[in-house]
């Protein structure tokens, strides 16, 4: 019996820039070394390989989709060829595979058989943005998304920033890019003046934006230009 292959976690650009720019060349070895992908979306996965340069039509690659619509029963069949001696590669859209983004299911699945899941280094939005905020990065906590529904997105606005004031607990969280405006003006009228918010938007990319201020003092500034761009927020004392 062949001994198990290893998944590799492979982070990917966040913005449309050279991958050069932000991937160590140990990944693109890495990768031209793997036949066998999962990906959150093939057509995506397809250009962020052919742009890296594989050494080789991607065409005569494997690729085996897992995102949201991804059913558990199906994971088995996504793994079996690791099981069988393949190495894979998990790629999601943009940033690292397993936080905030599809890869958690498949790498628990390898570890409860036995296979090796191995992380590479690249870029977390997450991460980017703590590290650019000034904000607490010994304790911070990442909460995804918040609710919809005004009223429950409120409360959750306030109950974070109850943790971060009394913890000092920087708190990290997302929207959906159409959203953003939605929410930046739902800070500004809940959360307290002197409560610390940083917005960083579009990280990496030529445009990014970061910076944080005082809940008053982005009130007293025209609001920067977040709709429809992937955006971090976090809220700190």
């Amino acid at each position: 019996m062949a001994s198990a292959g290893k998944l590799y976690m492979i982070p990917c650009p966040i913005g449309e820039g050279e991958a050069g720019h932000v991937l160590p060349t140990y990944n693109i070895e890495i990768m031209r070394g793997i036949d066998y992908f999962i990906v959150e979306n093939v057509r995506t996965a397809r250009r962020f390989l052919s742009r890296i340069g594989m050494g080789r039509p991607v065409s005569e690659l494997s690729f085996a989709e897992c995102n949201e619509h991804t059913r558990p029963e199906e994971l088995a069949a996504i793994v079996a060829p690791l099981l069988e001696g393949r190495n894979a590669g998990f790629i999601s859209e943009a940033g690292v595979p397993g936080v905030a983004d599809p890869g958690a299911e498949v790498a628990a699945l390898c570890h409860a058989k036995g296979v090796a899941v191995i992380p590479l280094v690249g870029p977390s939005s997450i991460l980017l943005a703590l590290m650019a905020s000034g904000q607490n990065g010994q304790s911070f906590a990442f909460n995804g998304y918040l609710p919809v529904k005004p009223p429950q997105r409120a409360a959750a606005l306030r109950s974070l920033e109850r943790r971060a004031l009394s913890e000092g607990q920087s708190q990290i969280f997302i929207e959906a890019p159409y959203r953003n405006v939605k929410l930046m003006e739902e800070m500004l009228n809940v959360l307290s003046p002197a409560t610390r918010l940083t917005v960083a938007v579009d990280i990496t990319a030529l445009d990014e934006f970061i910076l944080t201020l005082s809940v008053a003092e982005w009130r007293m500034r025209r609001l920067p230009d977040i709709n429809k761009r992937p955006a971090i927020f976090i809220i700190g004392r």
